[in-house]
């Protein structure tokens, strides 16, 4: 089965690339007490002044507390006057607003500033490794998926994820954090999707006392508690079109304001978004601003699907039997290769909520094993299931799935009669389950007590 669309466009420079162009430039100080610094910038806003928040102080009489700032767009580096009282110089001539160009002399107060381009381009070469943070595989889509986050988890590189549900995207967001300068910084989570529209901005911005019915306190969000750290906004494609410009400013001036509040605030953050949704043909319908589409995908990166990379899935069971404390081999082969065949749309999620089904069943029913009819769920997929389990293709699937959960019930029951040997009070009490109830399932199994 092939890629979704939407890899096609990720994968430009995702794991499938040879390497990747990174932007960045460098500022070169010209004179005054600083001359000879030089600065090399990776991030798409840079705010340059005297106070100590800019990303670039300046200590000159001459300059504004925020001064000037260079922002990225699709045209290029914009570099924008920020009302200051001195003004600010491009070649000479004073501007509010003008694009750069390689090799432009910036005027800042009585300092000025050489901007040359310098875009940086990292060799993608697969990991060696078949683990990285979270992450186990041993594939050359997942090796070579490891070996971007190596070269791009100590930048500040802003990331686009995209791939299935299921297919651990928050994995690599979390070992970008761990591999990055801001390890030790917070990491904040963010699920677009699951909260709700009306509550979104203050979850992302937070909001003052008062701001709206029920704000009782002021409560600081997601991009202020992930000051020095990570943002990390799952499922970003739910965001509503009346917030994404905000987003887009707080990407492009890492400022913002409380809802209901009127003080800017402003963090030093570095975001990571996510998506199972083609966002390219969002922006094409008018669902998703183009803006904001070109600013989060600086890195693209596409995480494939379990079936494009079955060659892991031995690796991921051996690592769940270690999570699990489940021991070495607790999936015999036959069970193992019925997981291989498997086209698993849930991905590596679903994997591992049958392992830990299958794991949690051997041990209720006392086997020393993760048995075949754990994989029953599965249906013909799988290949052959155990004798005792069949389907009734001219059956429903509520019928098939009642005789299933039948079948699980009554080898339940046996198995605990047999572990009280036949103590009915003993194994209500063990079961946690009405007395009554369990005399009820043994007579319609005609099991004796």
């Amino acid at each position: 089965m092939e890629a979704p669309d939407y890899a096609e466009e990720t994968r430009q420079l995702g794991p499938d690339a040879r390497a990747l162009h990174l932007r960045q430039y460098k500022l070169v100080v010209l004179n005054g007490q600083q001359r000879g610094r030089e600065v090399v910038v990776t991030h798409d806003a840079l705010r340059i002044g005297k106070a100590p928040e800019n990303g670039l102080v300046l200590g000159d009489d001459a300059i504004s507390r925020q001064h000037c700032e260079i922002i990225w767009d699709r045209r290029g580096y914009l570099l924008r006057d920020l009302q200051s009282t001195n003004g600010t110089r491009l070649n000479g001539a004073e501007v509010r607003e003008a694009y750069l160009t390689s090799g432009a002399v910036v005027g800042i107060g009585a300092i000025d500033l050489r901007f040359r381009l310098a875009e940086h381009r990292i060799e993608i070469l697969p990991s060696e490794h078949e683990r990285l943070g979270e992450m186990v595989g041993r594939s050359l889509a997942m090796r070579e998926i490891f070996g971007l986050i190596e070269q791009i988890a100590p930048t500040d590189a802003t990331v686009l994820i995209s791939g299935e549900t299921g297919t651990g995207k928050d994995m690599v967001a979390r070992t970008l954090h761990q591999l990055s300068r801001r390890a030790a910084g917070p990491f904040v989570i963010v699920d677009c999707g699951a909260v709700s529209g009306t509550l979104i901005e203050s979850e992302l911005f937070g909001h003052e006392k008062g701001s709206f019915t029920g704000a009782t306190a002021a409560r600081q969000g997601a991009f202020e508690r992930a000051d020095g750290g990570t943002v990390f906004l799952d499922e970003l494609g739910e965001l509503s079109l009346d917030l994404q410009p905000k987003l887009l400013r707080v990407l492009e001036q890492r400022e913002f304001r409380r809802v209901g509040g009127n003080r800017p605030i402003h963090v030093d953050i570095r975001v990571l978004a996510a998506t199972r949704k083609n966002l390219r043909a969002e922006v094409e319908q008018g669902a998703f601003r183009e803006d904001l589409f070109f600013r989060l995908s600086v890195v693209p990166l596409y995480v494939p699907a379990l079936r494009e990379r079955k060659q892991d899935i031995p690796l991921l069971v051996a690592e769940f039997e270690r999570q699990f404390g489940a021991g070495a081999g607790a999936v015999p082969p036959e069970a193992l290769e019925m997981m291989v065949q498997h086209e698993w749309p849930g991905n590596v999620r679903e994997l591992r909520n049958v392992f830990e089904r299958g794991i949690y069943f051997s041990k209720q029913l006392g086997a020393d094993a993760f048995g075949l009819t754990d994989l029953v769920p599965f249906g013909s997929t799988l290949g052959p299931v155990a004798a005792d389990i069949t389907f009734d293709p001219q059956a429903s699937y509520g019928t098939n799935k009642e005789r299933w959960n039948d079948g699980l019930e009554r080898r339940y029951v046996a198995w605990l009669l047999q572990r009280t040997n036949g103590n009915l009070t003993r194994a209500a009490r063990e079961a946690q389950m009405d007395r009554k109830h369990l005399r009820k399932l043994l007579r319609k199994y005609g099991i004796r007590g």
